[in-house]
């Protein structure tokens, strides 16, 4: 029985995707996962054919997640599903670990499709993502200042140049607050910014935000 986990924070966009996995597996045990501690105990104990999972979702995010899969069980493929544009996040799941990314704006058959390519042990890439890949390869010495930074530091960059405040990304990354700083502060290091005024100019220049 082909085995399927969904991972996302919204009641609403779980259901709305069981019942497109439904459609097209009717036999396949799809089952949910609320956040990404929920997910990490269902893969660490169960067996799963692959897993569909957002980005962000509160405490552990879904990159950390991916991560977490990757160490426990290289080969069980992972589709990354989230509002955030390709150009942002595409090229950092692939080489965490996913076997593909896709934004929520896609269409069911697109997902439909992604999902039986990767089941195959195949990675799916969109045309724009492949455009990515090649043009990162070409131009690795001219990348952007923020392509330097860790995957959680990207995470916090985007969360301070929204205008969060640091106790709130915080609380939302289950992270300290000392933490959180010493992110902020390597971020403004690795980037030569002073201000965050600096930094959510840097991303609406970057159009990361």
């Amino acid at each position: 029985m082909l085995r399927i986990l969904i991972a996302d924070d919204h009641t609403v966009v779980r259901r709305g995707l069981k019942q497109i996995l439904l459609d097209e597996f009717p036999t396949a045990d799809v089952q949910e996962a609320a956040d990404a501690d929920i997910l990490l105990k269902k893969v660490m104990k169960e067996e799963w054919d692959v897993v569909i999972s957002d980005l962000s979702m509160p405490g552990r995010s879904g990159m950390e997640a991916l991560q977490q899969i990757k160490l426990h069980n290289p080969k069980l493929p992972v589709l990354i599903l989230s509002v955030h544009a390709e150009e942002h996040y595409a090229i950092r799941v692939l080489k965490a670990g996913a076997s593909g990314y896709l934004n929520k704006e896609s269409a069911p058959e697109e997902l439909i499709k992604a999902i039986h390519r990767v089941l195959l042990g195949k990675k799916y890439i969109t045309p724009s993502i492949a455009e990515q890949l090649a043009s990162s390869l070409d131009k690795d010495n001219e990348k952007p200042l923020h392509e330097y930074l860790s995957d959680r530091e990207f995470e916090v960059l985007k969360l301070l140049a929204s205008g969060k405040a640091v106790s709130d990304i915080a609380d939302q990354m289950s992270l300290s607050v000392t933490t959180v700083s010493t992110y902020r502060a390597r971020i403004m290091a690795k980037m030569n910014l002073k201000t965050n005024a600096d930094l959510t100019l840097y991303a609406i220049e970057n159009k990361l935000i």
